[in-house]
């Protein structure tokens, strides 16, 4: 019989909740509770089970860990200075995570990002507008206004955006204050339209 070490077996969860973060996935998410039920009297593991559910479940999923934002344009080298943090320190596990160091795990923060797309008026009011989400479509070199999303669905904010998505104004009557739509934003009304 094989004996896998509780290093190997506490990386592995927690590589689950890194990969799965803010996504809510039901197959991920259900394996993590019968890794719960099995690991119910190993306190170490049981810690690392409940870690990745947490992050799973991260924002109940409105959040998400990436060290990209702007429409993947730009990357925070604090959210990967962060990220690189945890994992290192997962490398020793047993005395770092499971030992008295726990609080690294803090570092993760730098990293979370909303998955939404919510939009407010100049004065900070929620402000529901239809917007079109789809597939990114890179259309750097162009020539032209390209569409910069495919096969898209009108949606009212606030949205989740997921994974390689976009979302683009489905009316002309507001202007954003921002090139990229994501996160938080702030929409004018457009002077140009007519009434």
């Amino acid at each position: 019989k094989a004996v896998v070490s509780t290093q190997s077996t506490g990386n592995a969860i927690f590589a689950m909740g890194i990969v799965g973060s803010g996504t809510n996935n039901a197959r991920l998410a259900n394996m993590l509770r019968q890794l719960a039920q099995y690991y119910h009297k190993d306190a170490n593991n049981l810690f690392m089970v409940r870690l990745a559910q947490g992050l799973v479940h991260l924002g109940k999923g409105t959040l998400t860990l990436s060290p990209y934002h702007s429409d993947k344009m730009l990357m925070s080298r604090v959210a990967v200075g962060g990220l690189l943090g945890v994992i290192v320190a997962f490398m020793d596990v047993n005395n770092l995570i499971i030992g008295k160091s726990h609080y690294l795990l803090y570092h993760l923060v730098s990293a979370i990002q909303p998955r939404m797309l919510v939009t407010f008026n100049e004065d900070l009011k929620p402000l529901p507008v239809p917007v079109r989400v789809g597939q990114a479509v890179d259309v750097v070199g162009q020539a032209g206004k390209p569409k910069t999303i495919t096969g898209f669905q009108t949606h009212t904010t606030p949205v989740l955006l997921a994974h390689g998505e976009r979302a683009e104004l489905g009316t002309n009557e507001y202007t954003p204050l921002t090139p990229v739509m994501e996160g938080f934003v702030i929409l004018r009304k457009n002077e140009d339209m007519e009434e």
